[in-house]
């Protein structure tokens, strides 16, 4: 396996990767795809990786700035990350989770964010920061991982490419 920037021509296997990756997610709506394709529109991709596997695509992460109510900079947002089902629960979105943290810290971030399963995300670092908030998202699923000592403090707002419906 290797873990690559995205290209042009990933385009639309990434859509494809993570629809089928989410369509049977039971907290899904089934809009990951359309994210990701607002962000990169948008050019709200920091870091955009693939992993790929004898030249097919099977999995993808996105990282794209979000904004903290007390002026921090710096700060991105994890998500979406899929992997083809048949390919899951074997590290492919471990690599891609630790290989995309590398790159944001190369670019000077200060941390990031994500809604997700704590027991899974805490592994990389992740943990819930009560001075830290997402509105609307119960305080447990909302996790942040600072790069340095001081960590941001008050409402985070994802990019809103994340309101995406289609």
């Amino acid at each position: 396996m290797i873990i690559r920037n995205e290209r042009k021509s990933d385009v639309e296997v990434i859509s494809e990767v993570t629809k089928t990756a989410f369509e049977n997610h039971p907290h899904s709506e089934q809009v990951e795809q359309f994210i990701i394709n607002v962000l990169r529109k948008s050019k709200a991709l920091t870091v955009s990786l693939v992993a790929e596997v004898e030249g097919e695509v099977i999995g993808h992460i996105a990282f794209s700035p979000v904004t903290v109510s007390d002026g921090s900079e710096n700060w991105y947002g994890l998500g979406p990350i899929s992997v083809l089902p048949e390919f899951q629960r074997r590290g492919i979105g471990k690599a891609l989770v630790h290989e995309g943290l590398a790159r944001l810290k190369a670019l000077g971030a200060r941390g990031c964010v994500l809604v997700g399963d704590s027991a899974y995300y805490q592994k990389f670092g992740f943990r819930n920061l009560p001075d830290l908030i997402l509105d609307e998202i119960p305080q447990m699923f909302f996790l942040a991982l600072p790069f340095g000592r001081n960590s941001a403090r008050g409402t985070v707002v994802f990019h809103p490419g994340f309101s995406a419906r289609s």
